[in-house]
Order: structure tokens, then C-alpha cells, then sequence
């Protein structure tokens, strides 16, 4: 862990990272409150702010990752977050002008530009970043990403408590400007020469077809699709586990929540220690089947403690994957598909879960909530043949596993 600290490159996407995290729940707050004081509570208007975050994910993902194989990635990742930090400080001039709506433009531009700077620094850690260092430098990643979903709330409400909407806008040009200014300090990045006429569609069925020609992504992406169906089936419904097989107060999901943050930083920290020694094909697989059955006893439970503590396991064992199974990405892709094979993984996922989501209140209302629950279970087991599939390289001193 003491080398990973001293690549320049981590240390600097790491540093970003963490400046951009707070920007990000700085937002997230500042805008919801601010858009339920304009509406008056309007329950339409606030989902329209999760539409213009998310939306944006389907339609620029592939595109971004496919630009991001194009692109000078340290170059697009400084234009990423300055161009943030000139479109906020645009939406700052309006909302300070009276045009409260602007604040919807300001959502939809950072998910926009994160389309596009995320693949980026997966291939600075995949160009940067020694092999065996990789998994503890996912796990720090996701480490920071898990803390501020503990932390990121309290802090943007605070924030916005205490600063109002135009300061917490003023703050996140200041903060996106800071981390463009920090990744001026990565390492120049060179290209191979291009052949000529390559087109960006014709890379975006190149990344495909690549994507094809590897069981292991194909395993992956299909296991991502059938997490993701199986997680938005249950996650609009936790509200009801809590409150009718726990017979707890609504407002009581948030401790479950933080339990399930909590559970993603350990897990997280945990990989980034121990993800180098662990088999990936053994770890994959029993993630898998904790997660089936951590959901299935979520659903049978009836008391508090019991539901409580697989909260924090599903947290700590998802954070646990994330981390094994990002860091396989970037070592098994080749450096010229990392950007197609991050903007097709992801959508799909997001994809399944969205479809989850659409289907889980019919669902509960002709089969039932612990019914629904027990199906999602199942679906997420379904990823456990999948895994058993898997094949990774051998890492130097290790037997094959038989590569992919």
C-alpha cells in the first residue's frame, strides 16, 4: 500500500476524485432543497432532477468511453472539469438573474462530462499504474466513493444550510476548478498513431466486437445486468421492509442506508488490502451467493438486528466485488477498449436496474413483498454459474487459471 502512495498518477486521479465527490453531494443537496423551496414540495420537479442525472449515463456512456480510446485522456479529463466549472459558473449567473430552471442544466452537464472523464482515468491508471498495484488503488477509489455516501449527505446539507444555493454553486466552480488544476500535473500522454478514416461509430462496433470475443467481459456484463435487475427490483421497496416486516417509522430506512454505506467503506478498504492475495474467480463467486442470500434473509427477517447486519454485508460484500472485479477490468482490457468497454458495462447495468425498478411496485402488488424480494435473490444468484466460468490470467508465482 506504502508504493501505491507514491505514484504520482494515483495519488493526483485519487486527489480529483475526492475534490469532484464533494462537489458532487455539494450539488446533489444544494439543488434538491433548492428545487423543493422554488416548487413548493412538487414531487414532479424533484424527480426531474434524477432524470437529468441519469438520462444522460444511457445516452453519452458509450459515446464517452468510445472518445475517451480516442482522446488524450489527461487532456480530457482538465477540459471535463473545467468545462464544469464554466457551465456552473454560467448556471450561478442565471439563478442569481432569476432563472431558478437553470439549476436542471447544471445536473445534466455533470453527468454529461462524467461520461467522458471516468474512462479516462481508468486508462491513466491502466498506462500509470503497475499491475499488481491496481486492485489497492480500486479499492481506494471505491473507499472514497462509500464514505461520501455516508458523509456526502451531511455535508451538502450543511452546505446548503448554511452558504444557500448561489454559494454552494460559487463553491462547486471553485472545486471543479481546483481538481482541473490538480490533473495538470499528470504525466503527459501519447497515442498510437491512428489509421486514418477510423470513425467513431466504426469504433464504437470495434469496442463490441471486441467485447464479444471475451468471455470473461461477456461473464462480467451479464453478471453487472443481472445484479442490477436484482437490485432495482428490492431497492424502491426498502421502505416497506422497514416498515412492515420491521414495523419501524419510514424515517428509520436512513440508519439501514448508513449501515449499508459503512458496509461499502470496509468492504472497500478490506479489497484494497487483501484483493492482490484473493483468488478473483473464488472471491467472485461466494460475493455473489452472500449477496442471493443476504437479500433472501433481508426479506424473511423480522427483526431489526438481524436485517440490520445483512444490510451491512450486502454494503461491504458489493464494495468487496466492485473492487476485485473493477481491478480484472482494467488489467484483462486491452489499453485501446478500456473507454467501450466502461461505456458499455455501465448502461447495461443501470439499464437492468431501471427495468427492475419499472417492474418492482407491480410486482409487490400481485405477489407480495417478501415474495419480490426472495425473486430478486434468486435473479442475483443466477450471476453464481456465471462466475464459476470465469477464467483469470495467473498472476507471476501462481499457477494458471486458465486464461480468457
Amino acid at each position: 500500500m506504502k508504493d501505491l502512495w507514491k505514484n504520482k498518477v494515483f495519488v493526483l486521479v485519487a486527489s480529483a476524485d475526492l475534490i469532484q465527490q464533494i462537489g458532487i453531494w455539494v450539488r446533489n443537496m444544494a439543488l434538491l432543497f433548492y428545487v423543493i423551496e422554488q416548487t413548493n414540495n412538487d414531487p414532479v420537479a424533484v424527480s426531474l432532477l434524477t432524470v437529468f442525472e441519469y438520462a444522460p449515463i444511457f445516452v453519452f456512456s458509450l459515446v464517452g468511453g468510445t472518445l475517451a480510446d480516442r482522446w488524450n485522456p489527461k487532456r480530457t479529463m482538465i477540459a471535463g472539469d473545467a468545462l464544469s466549472a464554466v457551465s456552473i459558473a454560467a448556471i450561478l449567473a442565471l439563478v442569481m438573474a432569476g432563472w431558478w430552471q437553470a439549476v436542471f442544466a447544471a445536473t445534466a452537464v455533470s453527468a454529461i462530462v462524467t461520461q467522458f472523464s471516468q474512462p479516462s482515468s481508468a486508462v491513466m491508471f491502466k498506462r500509470h499504474v503497475p499491475e499488481e498495484l491496481i486492485p489497492a488503488a480500486t479499492g481506494v477509489t471505491q473507499s472514497l466513493m462509500a464514505l461520501f455516501t455516508i458523509a456526502g449527505p451531511v455535508l451538502g446539507t450543511v452546505v446548503y444550510s448554511w452558504a444557500g444555493v448561489e454559494s454552494s454553486l460559487a463553491m462547486l466552480v471553485a472545486l471543479f476548478a481546483l481538481s482541473a488544476s490538480l490533473q495538470l500535473a499528470l504525466p503527459t500522454y501519447k497515442r498510437e498513431p491512428r489509421i486514418a478514416g477510423g470513425s467513431v461509430w466504426r469504433e464504437m462496433l470495434s469496442g463490441w466486437a471486441y467485447m464479444r470475443s471475451q468471455r470473461n467481459l461477456m461473464l462480467i456484463t451479464l453478471s453487472f445486468a443481472l445484479i442490477g435487475l436484482g437490485a432495482g427490483l428490492i431497492q424502491p421497496l426498502d421502505v416497506f421492509l422497514v416498515t412492515e416486516r420491521l414495523h419501524l417509522d419510514k424515517e428509520d430506512l436512513q440508519w439501514f442506508y448508513s449501515l449499508g454505506g459503512i458496509g461499502m467503506l470496509i468492504g472497500g478498504a478490506a479489497a484494497a488490502t487483501l484483493g492482490r492475495k484473493a483468488n478473483p474467480r473464488l472471491v467472485v463467486t461466494v460475493g455473489f451467493a452472500i449477496l442471493a442470500l443476504s437479500v433472501a434473509v433481508e426479506a424473511l427477517s423480522v427483526w431489526t438486528g438481524l436485517t440490520a447486519s445483512m444490510r451491512f454485508l450486502v454494503g461491504a460484500t458489493m464494495a468487496f466485488l466492485q473492487v476485485v472485479l473493477g481491478a480484472a477490468l482494467v488489467s484483462m482490457v486491452e489499453e485501446a477498449y478500456i473507454g467501450r468497454v466502461n461505456g458499455t458495462a455501465t448502461p447495461i447495468m443501470m439499464a437492468a436496474m431501471l427495468i427492475g425498478t419499472a417492474a418492482s411496485g407491480f410486482l409487490m402488488k400481485t405477489i407480495t413483498l417478501v415474495p419480490t424480494y426472495l425473486l430478486a435473490a434468486a435473479i442475483v444468484f443466477l450471476s453464481v454459474p456465471l462466475a464459476l466460468r470465469l477464467r483469470f490470467p495467473a498472476r507471476k508465482g501462481e499457477a494458471t487459471d486458465s486464461a480468457g
